[in-house]
C-alpha cells in the first residue's frame, strides 16, 4: 500500500488499541448496559438520517447488530466493569478469530486451510497461558465473559459472510453496516440496565453523567465505530485485504501500551508470553498465503482470490 494509507490503518488500530482504556474510563460509576446503550445511541443519531440503509436483507443487518454490537460490547463493558484489565481485554478478544474460523467451519462449510487449523490451536495455547498465568487481580469470570464477547463477534463476521455484497462497495456501503446494524442496541441494553441495576441506578447515572463518561462516549461512538470503521472500510475498497487486515495485528499492543501508561497496568509476565502466542496464532491464520490452483484458473480470479483473504466482516 501508498505509505499514506499505510499510515492512515496505523491510525485505526491506534483508535481501536486505545479505546479499550477509554471505555474502562468511562465505566466509573455507570452500569455497563446503559453505557453501550449510548455510545449506539451516538452512532444511530445523527447518522441514520444521512447514510442510506444498506443493500441486502434487513433481518441479517439487525442479526450483525445483535451479535457484533450488543453482543460483543454488552459483554465486553460488563467484562471491564467485573475488573478484567483493559490492555489484557485487547489481547483476549483476538480469540474472535479463531472462533470465526471454527464457526464458520460449522454454519457455512466452509473447511479451514491447514495454517488456519494450526493457527487456532496456537491461539488456544496462548489463551490457555493466559487463563492459568493471569495475575490475581484479574477475575477468572472476567476473563470468561471476555471470551464471551469474542465468541459474539465472531458469530457476527459469520452472519456477515452470508450478507454478502450488502457490505462491500467501499466506505459508503460498511458505514451502513455499521449504523444501521446499531438499530437493535439501545432498546435491549436500557431493558436489561433497568433488570440488573435498578430505575434508581440508571436515572441517578443519567442525571449525574461526568465529563469522562461523555467524553469516553463520544470517542467510541464517532472515532472507534464511524471514523475508525469508515477509514478501514475505504482503505479495503482501495486496497486488498491481505494488505489492509494485518495491521488489526497493532491492535493488542496498543491497547496494552496505552493500559500501562494510563492506568499503570503492566502485565503479568505469563499474561504478556500468552498473549504473544494468542498473536502468532491469529497472525498464523490470518497472514498464511491460500493455496492456489495453478491449472484452469485465470490470473483474475486469483487476484480476486487473494483479495478476499482474511477481510474482516465488521
Amino acid at each position: 500500500m501508498p505509505l499514506r494509507s499505510s499510515l492512515l490503518a496505523a491510525l485505526v488500530a491506534v483508535i481501536w488499541g486505545v479505546n479499550f482504556v477509554v471505555i474502562d474510563a468511562g465505566l466509573d460509576g455507570m452500569p455497563p448496559a446503559l453505557f453501550v446503550a449510548l455510545r449506539f445511541i451516538a452512532v444511530l443519531f445523527p447518522a441514520i438520517f444521512f447514510v442510506p440503509r444498506p443493500r441486502g436483507r434487513m433481518r441479517d443487518v439487525l442479526l450483525i447488530g445483535l451479535f457484533m454490537s450488543l453482543g460483543q460490547f454488552g459483554l465486553l463493558y460488563t467484562a471491564l466493569a467485573m475488573g478484567m484489565p483493559p490492555g489484557l481485554a485487547s489481547l483476549v478478544l483476538q480469540a474472535q478469530v479463531a472462533f470465526t474460523i471454527v464457526f464458520a467451519a460449522l454454519a457455512l462449510r466452509e473447511a479451514p486451510r491447514r495454517a488456519q487449523v494450526v493457527g487456532v490451536v496456537v491461539g488456544a495455547a496462548g489463551l490457555g497461558i493466559v487463563a492459568a498465568g493471569r495475575d490475581a487481580a484479574t477475575p477468572a469470570h472476567a476473563l470468561v465473559v471476555t471470551l464471551a464477547a469474542a465468541a459474539s463477534w465472531a458469530i457476527g463476521n459469520v452472519i456477515a459472510r452470508r450478507l454478502g455484497g450488502a457490505a462491500k462497495g467501499g466506505a459508503l456501503a460498511g458505514l451502513s453496516v455499521t449504523v444501521w446494524s446499531a438499530l437493535v442496541v439501545p432498546v435491549p441494553m436500557v431493558l436489561l440496565a433497568l433488570l440488573l441495576d435498578g430505575p434508581d441506578a440508571v436515572g441517578t447515572a443519567l442525571t449525574h453523567l461526568t465529563m469522562a463518561q461523555l467524553l469516553s462516549t463520544a470517542y467510541t461512538a464517532w472515532l472507534a465505530s464511524l471514523v475508525g470503521y469508515g477509514i478501514w472500510n475505504t482503505l479495503l475498497a482501495r486496497h486488498t485485504a491481505s494488505a489492509v487486515v494485518p495491521f488489526t495485528m497493532l491492535v493488542p499492543p496498543v491497547g496494552v501500551a496505552a493500559a500501562w501508561l494510563a492506568l499503570g497496568e503492566a502485565p503479568a509476565p505469563a499474561e504478556l508470553l500468552g498473549g504473544a502466542v494468542l498473536l502468532i496464532g491469529v497472525a498464523i491464520a490470518v497472514l498464511a498465503p491460500r493455496r492456489q490452483k495453478v491449472s484452469g484458473v485465470s490470473s483474475g480470479t486469483r487476484r480476486r482470490s487473494a483479495a478476499g483473504a482474511g477481510q474482516p466482516s465488521s
